[in-house]
C-alpha cells in the first residue's frame, strides 16, 4: 500500500467516524428533546453502520499489508497485529 493509499484510508475512516460522531449527537438530541423512537432507532443504526465499517477498513488494510509483507515505516513507533490478532479483531466484528 503506497503513502498516498495510506493517506486516503485514514481520511475514509476519519470521515467515518465524524459521520458516526454526528450521527450520536443527533440520536442524543432527539432523546433529550422527547423526538420519536424511529428518529432515533434510525440514528443510532447509521452510528453502529458507520462504526462497523470504519473499524472493517482499519482491519482489511491490516489484513492487506500484512498478507502482502507490506509495513508502515517504524517512525511512527506503529506495532503491526499478528496473524493472530487480526483473526481475533475479525471475529470481534461479527
Amino acid at each position: 500500500m503506497t503513502g498516498k493509499e495510506r493517506a486516503e484510508t485514514h481520511k475514509k475512516v476519519v470521515n467515518r467516524l465524524r459521520r458516526a460522531q454526528g450521527q450520536l449527537a443527533a440520536a442524543l438530541g432527539a432523546v433529550e428533546t422527547g423526538g420519536n423512537c424511529t428518529e432515533v432507532v434510525t440514528q443510532l443504526a447509521a452510528v453502529s453502520k458507520a462504526i462497523d465499517r470504519a473499524a472493517c477498513l482499519i482491519l482489511s488494510t491490516a489484513m492487506r499489508e500484512c498478507v502482502s509483507g507490506e509495513t508502515q515505516s517504524t517512525d511512527d513507533n506503529t506495532v503491526h497485529p499478528s496473524i493472530a490478532e487480526l483473526e481475533k479483531l475479525f471475529l470481534m466484528l461479527t
